[in-house]
């Protein structure tokens, strides 16, 4: 149900919003002390309360907290870093970096307590009574993917937890580990 609220109530709920956000930081070092899953559950709901293209909710969050997928995901982005960091990135581009003190070395993917792996569902799927797959078009999914992940950044955020986006390249492999379907590319880690 809306409620209209009064100026003074817009002003005061919009600059506490303000502040709060501004204190946001992204880490790459995180604490191994364990996090309270229902505060991943809220921020992933969320974040799929969030708009999108014909109300087609192209997403999928997968939640990781298991030690052996940790160190999965953690190993292929390294080697991948590693190449880039000695071979292809420009002294520009590693100067650009220097102030934010990243390297090749990923060791906060293996120790937040959770990762958080957005999928952007690129076409639809459904079953047919056969149990045949039959494809559809989603819209808008890169724009609504972006939304809701800003959502999810907002709601951990606001529950006193800190983030790092991290989006590895390539990130195909994230499919493979996680045993994804045909439709789903990885957006972003959490």
């Amino acid at each position: 149900a809306y409620e209209r609220l009064s100026l003074d109530e817009q002003l005061a709920q919009s600059r506490a919003f303000l502040a709060r956000m501004r204190t946001r930081r992204s880490v790459r070092q995180f604490s191994t002390e364990p996090v309270a899953y229902e505060l991943i559950e809220n921020a992933v709901a969320t974040a799929a309360s969030a708009p999108s293209g014909a109300n087609q909710q192209p997403w999928t969050f997968v939640v990781v907290a298991d030690s052996v997928l940790k160190h999965q995901i953690r190993m292929a982005p390294e080697a991948e870093e590693r190449e880039s960091y000695e071979r292809r990135m420009s002294q520009e581009w590693k100067a650009a970096l220097a102030p934010l003190g990243t390297d090749w070395h990923k060791p906060h993917l293996e120790d937040a307590p959770y990762l958080i792996i957005v999928f952007q569902q690129v076409y639809g799927l459904e079953w047919d009574a056969d149990g045949q797959p039959r494809k559809f078009k989603h819209y808008y999914t890169t724009e609504s993917v972006g939304i809701a992940v800003g959502l999810l950044l907002a709601s951990l955020h606001l529950a006193g937890l800190a983030t790092l986006t991290h989006t590895p390249s390539p990130m195909g492999f994230l499919s493979d580990v996680l045993g994804r379907p045909s439709n789903e590319r990885a957006y972003v880690v959490i």
